[in-house]
């Protein structure tokens, strides 16, 4: 009979242990616990973290102060540092507002991920016409936020055949995040000229002002 492991360290656990015991001792149990926090931990550039455009959010979409009152995206006396959002316990979890006058936007890929995380490929067409950018997996797990930086626009939405959907936000709006790197982009934003972003939305398709 083969020993059995424990899932930190790789050594045989004793002989005495427990049948539902998964680590040796308590010092690879806390490492593990530590280990798996630190990968769950939410990951943001400092382009975003040292901007004051941060709010808390139901697991709904809808903003919220720190303290669990309504916050509102074109509201700054709603909005808060990033570590006084980390810091709150209200809603599901953290939003980014985007301001007017900033140069930040955000690109959603909608319904771009399958049930095993495979990408699709109109979006992965997408990802090589951008310049690589922080970009994070969407709170639905379906799809992903590219974020850039970019002259402040109006926001607009192409929806195209083989489910080519792509929207752009630009200010006056919210963005539910979770930091969730995808895939290992890079932790800063990318600046691009507004005619990549031209160019990203020129698909057949509808198109509309957001």
């Amino acid at each position: 009979m083969e020993p059995r492991l424990c899932e930190h360290c790789g050594e045989a656990l004793p002989k005495r242990a427990r049948r539902n015991a998964r680590f040796c001792d308590v010092t690879c149990r806390v490492a593990a616990h530590r280990a798996r926090k630190a990968v769950d931990r939410p990951v943001f550039p400092r382009e975003l973290t040292g901007r004051r455009r941060w709010v808390r959010r139901t697991a709904a979409k809808v903003p919220l102060t720190p303290s669990g009152r309504a916050a509102s995206s074109t509201d700054p006396e709603t909005w808060s540092s990033y570590a006084e959002a980390c810091a709150s316990r209200a809603g599901a979890g953290l939003g980014y507002v985007l301001a007017d006058g900033d140069d930040i936007v955000c690109v959603d890929l909608d319904h771009c991920l399958d049930a095993r995380g495979q990408l699709a490929e109109w979006a992965a067409d997408v990802l090589r016409l951008l310049p690589a950018s922080f970009t994070e997996v969407s709170p639905s797990g379906t799809g992903l936020h590219v974020w850039l930086r970019s002259p402040s626009r109006p926001g607009r939405r192409v929806r195209g055949a083989g489910g080519f959907a792509v929207e752009v936000y630009a200010h006056g709006r919210y963005i539910a995040v979770t930091g969730k790197r995808w895939a290992g982009t890079p932790l800063v934003l990318a600046e691009v000229g507004p005619y990549v972003l031209d160019a990203l939305l020129d698909r057949e398709g509808q198109m509309s002002v957001r």
